[in-house]
């Protein structure tokens, strides 16, 4: 088989490296995975994004070893497999890679799906909340819907619809209020995209999950929920994934945030001092501004009833629904702020083609 990825041999870790160094190599890489070795070149297993996000969640943090999450079973493929048994592989034990080992068990190449099968185009709606009116950021956006602002050439919902659709996603519902008629006006009904878009009108601010009452019919299966103003390198695909697969009625994504305190953090006890830490780095998560929704839960929203998403989640706690947290690694940027949009136009990940085109 000629198909093996360019690159691939940076995914490659030795076993005494550090999670930071295998969050980097697949954001470096974007191949999905870790090749874990010993100092010979030996397999001693691999790392996905799921392994990395149960370790976080499990307590762990980035200056942990990669020895602690490494999935020591991995399959692998003999040189000179045919792409049919590779495929049946794959197929058999859902898995999107496979290192290609010698008699040695000497890693030297890898097999990846996207290499040698075309991706399944995605059923999944993505419903996007483009209608606020982005008050950081005036004047920009005192004439301009906030993810019509320009980065890299084109408005921000333009970036977020093109790696969706990259993704396999075809079906978008955008909910616009202010200056929305601007939007309308730009994308129509997405067929210059290539894509499905509808539209659901808010005549007053109904909130990241108060929107959701508007859409109808209501869809037939999970869905994807996204701020209009995130730019990011997350594969929605996999998230609706792992939604499905841990039988969630509703997911959001998180993403750790550090924070260094620019003070010396004393510690005491009555007048008696016990501890002191220089400038600590506080680490907590965030919410990433991404969810997935089961249709069941729209169907108990009151319409037209402003509403946010993280009260929803409390709501669905309280109700007793399975809510899920899916922490994120890859590049995220929310573009809430002048130097935040100045920084977005820098990434380099964003799509430079336009409407049209």
């Amino acid at each position: 088989m000629s198909n093996i990825p360019k690159g691939w041999s940076k995914t490659i870790l030795p076993i005494g490296s550090s999670i930071r160094q295998a969050v980097q190599v697949l954001n470096e890489t974007s191949l999905k995975i870790v090749i874990v070795t010993d100092l010979a070149g030996a397999l001693v297993g691999t790392i996905s994004d799921g392994d990395i996000r149960r370790g976080l969640l499990n307590g762990l943090d980035l200056t942990s070893k990669i020895d602690t999450v490494v999935h020591r079973e991995a399959i692998v493929a003999p040189a000179g497999l045919t792409r049919e048994s590779v495929l049946q592989l794959m197929t058999t034990n859902k898995i999107l890679q496979i290192p290609i080992v010698d008699r040695n068990m000497k890693v030297i190449g890898l097999h990846l799906w996207d290499e040698i099968n075309s991706s399944s185009p995605r059923k999944n709606i993505m419903v996007i909340m483009a209608g606020g009116k982005g008050t950081r950021l005036h004047p920009a956006t005192e004439n301009c819907p906030k993810p019509m602002l320009p980065v890299a050439g084109k408005p921000i919902l333009e970036h977020i619809i093109i790696r969706a659709q990259n993704q396999g996603f075809s079906h978008f519902i955008l909910a616009i209020h202010h200056l929305g008629h601007m939007i309308e006006e730009y994308f129509g009904n997405g067929e210059n995209l290539g894509v499905k878009i509808e539209y659901v009108k808010e005549v007053s601010p109904l909130g990241t999950a108060g929107a959701l009452s508007l859409i109808y019919p209501l869809p037939e299966s999970a869905f994807i929920v996204t701020n209009g103003d995130i730019l990011t390198e997350i594969n929605y695909g996999e998230l609706i994934d792992f939604h499905i697969q841990n039988n969630a009625m509703a997911t959001m994504a998180i993403r750790l945030h550090e924070s260094q305190n620019q003070f010396g953090v004393v510690e005491t006890e009555g007048i008696e001092i016990t501890g002191y830490e220089e400038k600590p780095i506080s680490r907590v998560y965030i919410n990433a501004g991404v969810y997935v929704i089961e249709p069941a839960i729209v169907s108990l929203l009151e319409k037209s009833v402003s509403l946010d998403m993280p009260t929803l989640f409390s709501l669905m706690q309280v109700m007793k629904k399975k809510v899920i947290a899916y922490p994120i690694h890859e590049r995220w940027l929310d573009v809430g702020l002048p130097n935040e949009l100045q920084k977005a136009s820098e990434l380099n990940f964003l799509y430079t083609n336009k409407v049209g085109e």
